[in-house]
C-alpha cells in the first residue's frame, strides 16, 4: 500500500540548469518532488541531478529509455548510481528489454522505482492509428501495462484515465504516476487526456506529474500551495 503524502511530482520544463535551481529554490521539498526530462538533462547532465538532489529533493528522470535490452539495462543502472527517486522504461521496447532493465536496477546499490511507459498521454486514437496501434488508447495501455507487470516493473506511467481500471487490475502497491494534471482553470497544452489534482487520485494515482501549470506560472509556489491544499 502507498503511504506517501509528498504526491507532486513537479515538471522542471527549463531549457538551463539556472532557469531549474531558480525554479527549485522556490519550492519545497516536504511539498513535492521534481521531474528531470531529455531537454534539461540533454543540455545539463548528470549534474543538474546533483544539484537538486543537494537541495533535498526526490528526482524523477524522466528520459523513457527504449533501446535494446542490454544498452537499456546499463542506462538504468548509470541512472540508479545517480541517486535518483525513480526512473522509467518504454513499456514498447518488450518484455526481454524490461526484464533486463529490472534485473540491473535490482544489482545497484540504490535502487530507484522502475516504472513503465505505455502510451503517452499527448497521443490519441488518430495518433495511434497513425503509428499502426489500431485499438483504443485506453485498450492499449491495459495490453501494455499487463506486459511491464509480467517484466517485474514497480508501477507504470499512465494517464489518469487508466488510473482507475490499472489500479483495480493491479492492487494497492502499484505504482502510478499519471502526467497530464491540469488545476482548474489552467490550460492544457500539448496534453490531450488530462484530469484535476483531485479527479487524478480519486482515480487511483498514486504521484501526480504537475508541469506548465507550476513552471510557467507567476507565483508558482502559490500554485504548488493550492494544489496540496486541494489534494489534502
Amino acid at each position: 500500500m502507498i503511504n506517501d503524502k509528498n504526491r507532486i511530482v513537479v515538471a522542471l520544463d527549463c531549457p538551463s540548469v539556472k532557469q531549474a535551481i531558480n525554479l527549485a529554490e522556490q519550492l519545497d521539498p516536504k511539498s513535492c518532488r521534481l521531474k528531470v526530462g531529455k531537454e534539461l538533462f540533454t543540455r545539463e547532465g548528470p549534474a543538474v541531478v546533483e544539484k537538486l538532489r543537494n537541495k533535498g529533493f526526490d528526482i524523477f528522470l524522466d528520459l523513457k529509455f527504449h533501446d535494446i535490452p542490454n544498452t537499456t539495462a546499463a542506462a538504468c543502472a548509470a541512472a540508479a548510481d545517480l541517486g535518483v527517486w525513480m526512473i522509467n522504461v518504454h513499456a514498447l521496447g518488450g518484455r526481454r528489454m524490461m526484464e533486463a532493465a529490472r534485473n540491473a536496477v535490482d544489482k545497484s546499490s540504490h535502487q530507484p522505482l522502475l516504472i513503465g511507459v505505455t502510451i503517452l498521454t499527448s497521443m490519441a486514437v488518430d495518433d495511434l492509428l497513425e503509428i499502426g496501434l489500431t485499438d483504443l488508447p485506453a485498450n492499449e495501455v491495459a495490453r501494455l501495462a499487463g506486459l511491464a507487470e509480467d517484466s517485474g516493473l514497480d508501477g507504470l506511467v499512465c494517464s489518469a484515465h487508466e488510473a482507475a481500471a490499472m489500479r483495480s487490475r493491479f492492487g494497492s502497491d502499484f505504482v502510478l504516476v499519471t502526467p497530464g494534471i491540469r488545476p482548474d482553470g489552467s490550460e492544457k497544452g500539448d496534453q490531450r487526456r488530462t484530469m484535476t489534482p483531485r479527479e487524478a487520485l480519486s482515480a487511483g494515482a498514486s504521484y501526480l506529474v504537475v508541469g506548465r501549470p507550476i513552471s510557467r506560472a507567476e507565483k508558482p509556489v502559490e500554485v504548488l500551495n493550492n494544489i496540496v491544499a486541494e489534494i489534502n
